[in-house]
């Protein structure tokens, strides 16, 4: 980021703000210089140390700054980069229609779960998924009212996620139920089709859908192409390890027609390729390998995790196990294979009750312990730590751009004025992961909390959603009572992708600096 001011004689007047990737080129970077008349730059950089100043006598001299503008330019590019938080949020809408009702952690009914999330919480970005012809179903046949995304629940929903000024993640299964490592189905339109054909039906459906979310407002701005496809897409299958059954060319068709297709519509649209197997760092090597060598365009490594299915986070939560392998280890490794890759964690989440009966490959319930709540099983306070611990250990690392939780909306089956634990009309069968309590609540669901808020704390100190703002640099407010804060108006909204705050006629950072 830069900050441009005009020297006036014995005093100094600030002119505006930049960010270098506001500008494609050096061209437009040197413009935007001359159009300001600027004598002084000072550039700040993403750990916001001020560098000295350099001075420029008139806009004259500005032809021989131009290999000067054009080398800070490139040098600094990235010396700033958006981060991005949030979490999935394709069942909102349903939850909605059903009246449920959120509290937030004054016990303050929510009006609207996307900007309380982005304006309490400092979240950014919201991931939506899209079925082609969804069935309300799972793999298996059983019913599932939240197998509903189609194309016209997506567009309304991305619609309001940019009205909130934040990002919108668009998740494709092409498929019309879940798709994931072990269910890699097409959807039934499209079934029986040799693979040129199954390309050519992945790049059209992937223009359309982009082609009229562009018309209707609700561009995104991040695109995975495809979901959980470290094992094959659309009835392709693949393996992350030398197999003679892998059908690497026609995977590779599938891919490149979609990530073609993206760019084609939406050429501003950062691109991701989503696995699940992130603590596997030879299956991540040689899967992404494969695409890149292969001539997929993408920009982006997107990973699920999920510590009871992948393991531990930190080299020091496996000190005393047998297998080694962590997320930070995982990603420094990833950071190293594929420097120019980028890494977004797009699913995560850990139960705050009801640890998982069946399908469990790493009990970590000795590292984010419940002790808070009595319970040394599972709990909110295990929840809570696994949030933390997470925002902690990948803050540092500047290849991971972002985290994204995976369905923190979730509050029991759904209508709360007609309860039925068996014929749910949001879900049947309870994750236990979302941020809010499960249970039937007609005034509004509380969201999970490991205390008071008293004693100085903010509700980032108890609450998960508040916690994860601090990816991005965004404290929440210490407020005991909120009513004593209702007469101050803030204005939160998005520039060039960091969170500005309007505070009475001033302007702040979202970590609270003055600008």
């Amino acid at each position: 980021m830069f900050l441009f001011t005009k020297c006036n004689k014995n005093r100094t007047k600030v002119v505006h703000f930049y960010h270098l990737h506001k500008y494609n080129t050096a061209k437009e970077l040197k413009n935007c210089f001359l159009q300001n008349k600027v004598y002084k730059m000072l550039h700040i950089s993403k750990k916001s140390s001020i560098f000295a100043p350099k001075y420029v006598q008139t806009p004259k001299n500005m032809k021989k700054l131009s290999l000067f503008i054009i080398a800070l330019a490139c040098a600094c590019a990235h010396a700033q980069e958006t981060r991005y938080i949030g979490g999935d949020i394709s069942a909102l809408p349903l939850y909605e229609q059903h009246n449920s009702a959120y509290k937030d952690a004054y016990g303050k009914n929510i009006s609207n779960l996307i900007t309380w999330f982005v304006n309490d919480c400092g979240w950014n970005t919201f991931r939506v998924r899209i079925f082609v012809n969804p069935t309300r179903a799972d793999q298996d046949g059983t019913a599932n009212p939240s197998v509903c995304q189609d194309l016209a629940y997506v567009t309304a929903l991305g619609q309001r996620i940019k009205a909130a000024g934040a990002n919108f993640m668009l998740d494709f299964h092409y498929s019309d139920t879940w798709v994931d490592a072990t269910h890699i189905q097409a959807p039934a339109a499209w079934k029986g089709k040799p693979d040129a054909a199954m390309a050519d039906s992945v790049g059209a459906y992937t223009r359309r859908v982009l082609t009229a979310l562009n018309e209707a407002n609700a561009t995104p701005d991040m695109v995975q192409v495809g979901n959980e496809i470290m094992y094959g897409l659309c009835g392709i299958k693949v393996k992350p390890y030398e197999d003679a059954s892998s059908n690497w060319t026609g995977y590779l068709g599938l891919l490149k027609a979609g990530c073609n297709a993206v760019r084609e519509v939406c050429p501003e649209a950062r691109i991701i390729i989503h696995t699940d197997r992130p603590t596997n760092s030879g299956y991540n090597a040689f899967f992404y390998n494969k695409l890149i060598n292969g001539g997929v365009d993408f920009d982006v490594i997107g990973l699920s995790y999920y510590p009871f299915w992948h393991g531990y986070l930190t080299d020091a939560q496996v000190a005393n196990k047998t297998d080694k392998n962590n997320l930070v280890k995982a990603i420094n490794r990833l950071a190293t294979d594929f420097p120019e890759k980028k890494v977004h964690i797009v699913e995560c989440a850990y139960n705050f009750q009801y640890w998982p009966s069946k399908g469990v490959n790493y009990d970590t319930r000795d590292v984010w312990t419940c002790a808070a709540d009595g319970n040394t099983s599972v709990g909110i306070s295990g929840q809570y730590n696994f949030v933390k611990d997470l925002v902690d250990a990948l803050k540092p690392l500047e290849n991971v751009e972002g985290i994204s939780y995976w369905f923190p909306e979730e509050a029991g089956n759904g209508d709360d004025t007609n309860w039925n634990t068996s014929k749910g009309t949001v879900i049947v069968s309870w994750q236990n992961r979302g941020f809010w309590n499960e249970d039937k609540s007609t005034t509004g669901h509380a969201i999970n909390r490991t205390g008071q808020i008293t004693g100085g704390k903010t509700a980032a100190d108890v609450c998960a959603p508040y916690y994860m703002g601090k990816f991005v640099g965004f404290e929440p407010q210490g407020i005991t009572n909120p009513s004593a804060n209702e007469g101050v108006q803030a204005v939160k909204t998005f520039r060039n992708g960091q969170l500005i705050i309007e505070r009475n006629g001033i302007l702040y950072s979202s970590d609270g600096k003055r600008l």
